[in-house]
């Protein structure tokens, strides 16, 4: 349960300014498209993807760890990996593609794979009103089979060069710009509910205070019931 007292509390540590972009950006993040990424194991791909849902308002990023680690640096991330959130996929007996897939599935998303390969469906003609997972793949050989071979349906960006595959945080940018902006137009109930917004501005709130360890601990010992 939130404890609302606790978020006046802290709201008195951060300008007003602050307070209002955290409310602002609040309005336009969502949970009706999220990303996740398998073996991507290059920092500043990593971390241009990273910008990228912070920037198109993606809140969730599900990491597939298998061969590779991930790695975002902030130079890159531009401190963008502070504001969305990361579930981690690195399990040494599991297989965490699989699992990453049965765990979004139970969450009621379709899983997409990127690819210029199979029976795609263009960008342009993609159906946003289902809930999707945009799958993408290690840098030079793609999605596994195991992704492949469960997804719901696969994805395509229209291409007319000599080249068939962009640059993973290009093609995450290019598809998360075009279904955000066709969900801002549309009546679908894509935004965060008021609980997870409230959670995710408390959540701001303590990332943003220095010395946040300090000041929750003097909150819970004066509190009273």
């Amino acid at each position: 349960m939130i404890d609302y007292k606790y978020i006046t509390y802290l709201e008195g540590f951060v300008t007003e300014k602050r307070r209002e972009l955290f409310k602002k950006v609040l309005e336009n993040r969502t949970r009706h498209f999220t990303i996740a990424i398998e073996d991507i194991f290059q920092p500043h791909n990593a971390s241009a993807l990273v910008r990228t849902c912070d920037v198109f308002g993606v809140q969730d990023i599900h990491v597939i760890e298998e061969k590779y680690q991930f790695y975002a640096s902030r130079l890159v991330a531009k401190g963008a990996q502070k504001w969305v959130d990361f579930n981690m996929y690195n399990n040494s007996n599991t297989n965490n593609s699989l699992d990453c897939i049965k765990k979004l599935k139970e969450k009621g998303y379709k899983i997409i794979a990127t690819t210029p390969h199979n029976d795609s469906c263009t960008l342009q003609d993609f159906d946003i009103t289902q809930k999707a997972a945009f799958f993408f793949g290690v840098e030079k050989g793609g999605l596994s089979k195991d992704v492949l071979d469960n997804a719901d349906g696969y994805l395509q960006i229209p291409m007319v060069g000599f080249t068939e595959s962009l640059n993973i945080s290009v093609a995450a940018a290019i598809i998360l710009q075009n279904v955000h902006e066709r969900l801002q137009k549309s009546t679908i109930n894509w935004q965060l509910t008021a609980e997870e917004k409230n959670e995710k501005y408390l959540d701001w709130l303590e990332k943003s205070i220095k010395s946040i360890k300090k000041i929750k601990a003097n909150y819970q010992s004066n509190i009273t019931y």
